[in-house]
């Protein structure tokens, strides 16, 4: 999990993200593999494991009394199976874990290629208590006007803008201007 913290560093929240431990190349980063699970099919029962390790960690922190909201990269591949909805369901009724704990992260580029069948999906796992934020934002579409048309609780600016943010090429205006 990498922590996410307020302004004054008081933990809010967490992100699951998921690193493979090769037993020859030691621990492989995401930009090594995630692309190629993409491209063969694997993403969706990857993506579903994440979910479902998460959404039990969810479960056992909230007995717990420690209630913590995490959010899961969810690929364009899984989002757009014809079961994604009904999967979410049952991960989250198996494990037993509260809803309003999961922030699901979508990218940009997914929300563009199937606007309606997207707030569809979102809207009715909105209804159960999720939470959406979109992941990467600036490197795709990036229109505000398009954009308030989805259910977003949160907007992630794309990395390329805040490594920038020093260096004077204008990011500071454009992250400005967004928040």
């Amino acid at each position: 999990l990498q922590s996410q913290v307020d302004g004054e560093g008081k933990l809010v929240g967490a992100e699951a993200l998921v690193r493979w431990r090769h037993p020859q190349r030691g621990l492989v980063m995401p930009a090594n593999f995630i692309s190629l699970a993409e491209e063969t099919g694997l993403i969706v029962p990857l993506g579903e494991w994440v979910l479902r390790e998460t959404c039990m960690l969810i479960a056992r922190l909230d007995a717990e009394g420690r209630g913590l909201r995490i959010a899961v990269n969810v690929s364009p591949r899984q989002f757009h199976q014809p079961d994604f909805v009904q999967r979410i369901k049952e991960i989250l009724g198996a494990t037993g874990a509260d809803p309003n704990y999961l922030t699901l992260e979508i990218t940009e580029n997914l929300l563009v290629e199937h606007a309606s069948e997207s707030v569809a999906r979102m809207t009715e796992l909105g209804a159960l208590g999720l939470r959406f934020s979109i992941d990467d934002f600036g490197t795709g579409y990036s229109s505000l006007s398009y954009l308030q048309r989805f259910p977003f609780d949160k907007i992630k600016i794309d990395r390329s803008f805040v490594n920038e943010l020093t260096r004077g090429t204008g990011s500071a205006s454009i992250i400005k201007a967004v928040v």
